[in-house]
């Protein structure tokens, strides 16, 4: 941040005979000068200005201090480095780093800072899907939700022979009285329900829902829409969808079914089905009590429900004993047996979805996708998916520019302690603009090995 000079110095204790002073006269400094990357990022994939292109701007362009691309890339920029609130953005439209990032150093107008502030930034969030009066900023909610598809299959320069899509809903709790919110008896909290829908780290679908609904709701829809522009682009591409009991639906099921869609989906116990395990259970119970360790079985079977289901399924059946109690798991799945064995399917496949956890505890818990504070849902939305682009961004830059490196499967918190948040000097002269860098950074060379990826890959 840029700070004040100032005459008066700070005395602290000395050391080894040395006093300490300090005073606020260290110039144009930032805290964030590793946002760089992320910039140099943006210019690889050009997410900001596709997303801005989602948007339409009815204001009356004379008039216009900050345009679109500007506002989506603060907000992009600024959730990136940490930045979660629109009040932070009072300090940062002084950035210089940010400032560099945007592509304007200066504002148009004498009373203007180089980027917008708090309230600006609040009229782009509450911009409508039809521009109003009072709100001219609109845009096309599709439109946004087709470009995280669009980018996920640019990631790749061939098409993969088999992908898999991992399907969540999660708990996005509420402190206020947003629309839509509700009270959620298994989380115990008001909150929206949120569905994510992820291809290993690759966010394909952020989706705010109230709470008031089934895990499942709306998830063919979107599976039918993601599915479509895979395979208009991959059409021989064999995918399978992975998750809990709470998406084993007919409709889902039998929509794959007809659609040449493989699935693996957890399966709610219920007493009948418990029963179909009744001897592995024992087995696994007397096995613990010899080895007193965890004892488990399967068990592959075919299934249905007495009214729900069509067709009769396969399901596999996890029996177990563990801590003195029996705890049985299940799942189904139209894969046939000689591909997939009843205990590679559930340890090696099903288990997996485990670690799309991690990828919804970084878009929430890191980059503030659950900072769902505006009063409407819709604002909620473009919240959400502003968090899920700066996501985005960052796995971009770590796939591409730190492939390799120590950084190639850390979290997007890690990068953005190590990378982003490097202290720098910025001076701007005539002839450049100079951003000298800490000396101490200790990841000096990762840096510069993704400076030169992030370019090679933009040439």
């Amino acid at each position: 941040m840029p700070t004040k000079c100032s005459s008066d110095l700070f005395g602290f204790a000395p050391v080894e005979g040395h006093p300490v002073v300090a005073a606020f006269d260290g110039g144009a400094i930032t805290s964030d000068s590793g946002a760089l990357l992320v910039g140099a990022t943006d210019r690889v994939i050009h997410l900001i200005g596709r997303f801005a292109a989602c948007f339409r701007d009815a204001r009356c362009p004379q008039l216009v201090e900050h345009k679109v691309t500007t506002l989506i890339g603060q907000r992009a920029f600024g959730i990136c480095l940490g930045y979660e609130d629109l009040i932070d953005q009072d300090e940062l439209r002084h950035d210089p780093v940010l400032a560099v990032l945007a592509g304007k150093l200066t504002a148009h107008r004498s009373d203007c800072a180089p980027l917008a502030g708090k309230s600006t930034l609040n009229r782009l969030e509450l911009s409508r899907a039809v521009p109003t009066r009072y709100y001219k900023i609109s845009y096309d909610a599709a439109q946004i939700e087709r470009l995280f598809v669009t980018l996920f299959l640019e990631a790749h320069r061939t098409a993969p022979k088999q992908i898999i899509l991992d399907l969540d809903a999660t708990d996005d709790p509420l402190h206020g009285h947003q629309e839509g919110r509700f009270f959620h008896g298994y989380y115990d909290t008001y909150c929206y329900l949120p569905l994510y829908i992820f291809c290993g780290r690759h966010l394909l679908c952020a989706k705010l829902r109230p709470a008031n609904i089934d895990g499942s709701a709306g998830a063919l829809e979107e599976v039918e829409r993601i599915v479509r522009q895979i395979r208009a682009r991959w059409p021989r591409v064999r995918i399978l969808l992975r998750a809990d009991s709470g998406f084993a639906r007919e409709a889902l099921m039998a929509w794959c079914e007809q659609n040449r869609l493989d699935y693996v989906f957890g399966l709610a116990r219920n007493p009948r089905l418990v029963e179909e395990i009744t001897v592995e259970l024992l087995q696994a119970e007397e096995e613990a009590g010899q080895t007193g360790q965890a004892a488990r079985r399967y068990k592959d079977f075919r299934w249905s429900t007495l009214e729900s289901w069509s067709r009769r399924r396969r399901v596999i059946a996890k029996a177990e004993w563990t801590e003195g109690k029996a705890n049985p798991r299940f799942v189904v799945t139209p894969l046939w047996r000689a591909e997939a064995a009843a205990q590679f399917l559930y340890e090696a496949i099903y288990c997996a979805r485990g670690d799309m956890e991690n990828r919804i505890k970084e878009a929430q818990g890191v980059l503030f996708a659950d900072r769902t504070s505006a009063a409407t849902l819709r604002a909620n939305q473009l919240r959400l998916w502003l968090a899920s682009m700066a996501y985005v961004l960052l796995c971009a830059l770590r796939r591409i520019g730190l492939a390799h490196t120590q950084f190639a499967e850390a979290s997007c918190g890690t990068i953005r302690l190590k990378l982003l948040k490097i202290g720098a000097l910025v001076r701007v002269s005539v002839r450049r603009i100079k951003i000298a860098m800490a000396f101490a950074c200790p990841y000096q060379h990762e840096y510069a090995l993704a400076h030169a990826r992030l370019r090679h890959a933009a040439a």
